[in-house]
């Protein structure tokens, strides 16, 4: 039986169509001008404390690395170990582990992907955002849209500077329901409506 058809792998053929599925997702999300990875940083908590589990997240780059790309980290070294360890085990004893066994001797390797990736990654892209700024703080401040078009129910990315110069990417719809905000337009972040930020034409672009 082939390896990737075997019963015993299917924990990593599972998690190779989470990373096929994911990809498409985050590929359609971009089509309609809304960022998932944005999304789900929203809703994860912000790491600035000494509990263990702010400990945990930060070791794994929550908050300096986008989830959906840590996500991908993990799922990437536990299928590439999961094949691996299998193959090796098929050579040695002429049978594959046991799908849970293998399943879970792979996930100590897509942690360690996401602990030694991800550090990679948040030094070779660093985010501009920073949970040391409040999210309340942005009101009032202008952005630029950057990606797609804002209009009421179709959210699109802008980029807002904070008060000490630092560039923060969020997803805007404009607070007045028949306005339409293309790329390059300016914006003023007027407030936060759950997981995006409401704005109305800048008026005063000549202090952009």
């Amino acid at each position: 039986m082939s390896l990737f058809t075997a019963p015993e792998t299917l924990p990593f053929g599972v998690g190779f169509g989470l990373i096929v599925g994911i990809a498409l997702f985050e590929g359609l999300g971009m089509l309609v001008s809304m960022s998932p990875s944005n999304l789900i940083d929203d809703w994860l908590p912000d790491v600035s404390g000494d509990g263990a589990l702010d400990r945990v997240l930060g070791w794994l780059h929550v908050g300096r690395v986008p989830a959906l790309v840590l996500l991908l980290l993990f799922l990437t070294g536990y299928v590439l170990f999961g094949y691996g360890l299998q193959m090796v085990a098929h050579g040695l004893f002429g049978g594959y582990l046991p799908a849970w066994m293998a399943g879970l001797l792979a996930v100590p390797s897509g942690m360690a992907t996401v602990r030694g990736l991800g550090s990679l990654i948040a030094h070779i892209v660093p985010r501009d955002e920073t949970s040391a700024v409040s999210e309340q703080s942005l009101v009032g401040r202008v952005g630029v849209v950057t990606a797609g078009a804002a209009r009421r129910g179709l959210a699109a990315q802008a980029r807002v500077r904070d008060a000490l110069g630092r560039s923060h990417y969020l997803m805007v719809e404009p607070d007045i329901d028949d306005e339409v905000f293309e790329e390059g337009a300016q914006v003023l972040i007027v407030r936060k409506a759950g997981a995006f930020y409401r704005c109305i034409a800048n008026p005063h672009p000549g202090l952009m």
